[in-house]
């Protein structure tokens, strides 16, 4: 549904912006490669709105924007830099025209970036994302590394010639059990192995 002037006059309202939200006066120009870093900061957060037109400070107000008479042209330029489609709604609102751009989210594990840099809102600055951002987004649906099974299909004797059992009973300052099943029953409390069968 195409945004209205009323949907401008209630974004003026918004307390504050963040890191789905960002305001720019750009009276008569905004530099386009600052658009796409903004962008790739709002796919990388799950998406987000840019609107031009409109003052960033409170109280905030239309100004309108000369910015971008080709939007068209602008956000294929986005797609070809970062390959994340974005939407826009051109309004012209009675004190001036206003634009919105509408940026999608990036995939799932896929962070997104421009000229090498993976970037991120922080307060009203951007800044490239920590390695522990990265990562996260990354590691998305797959799970840690330390909880994946480093061999499956053991049976009991499988265990024993798999694992040093002594060496792991010695670490864990305990007697050695006195018998096999003594032992996997430890290994499973530990949560060294995952007992899936009866047999183990």
């Amino acid at each position: 549904m195409p945004t209205t002037a009323q949907d401008i006059d209630a974004l003026l309202t918004v307390r504050s912006e963040n890191e789905h939200l960002e305001f720019k006066a750009a009276a008569n120009r905004f530099d386009f490669e600052e658009l796409v870093d903004y962008c790739v900061a709002f796919a990388n957060e799950r998406g987000g709105r840019i609107v031009l037109g409109v003052t960033n400070g409170t109280p905030r107000r239309v100004v309108g924007t000369k910015a971008f008479d080709d939007t068209e042209r602008t956000v294929t330029g986005i797609y070809e830099r970062i390959g994340i489609r974005v939407t826009f709604d051109e309004v012209m609102h009675p004190v001036g025209r206003v634009l919105l751009f509408h940026v999608q989210s990036r995939p799932r594990g896929r962070p997104i970036h421009h000229k090498g840099r993976y970037l991120m809102r922080v307060g009203d600055a951007l800044v490239p994302m920590s390695p522990e951002e990265l990562k996260r987004i990354c590691d998305e649906g797959n799970p840690e590394w330390e909880l994946k099974a480093a061999l499956t299909g053991c049976d009991a004797e499988g265990v024993v010639q798999a694992l040093d059992t002594s060496a792991c009973f010695d670490l864990l300052v305990l007697p050695y059990p006195a018998t096999r099943e003594a032992v996997l029953e430890r290994f499973a409390s530990e949560r060294l192995i995952v007992r899936e069968a009866a047999g183990l």
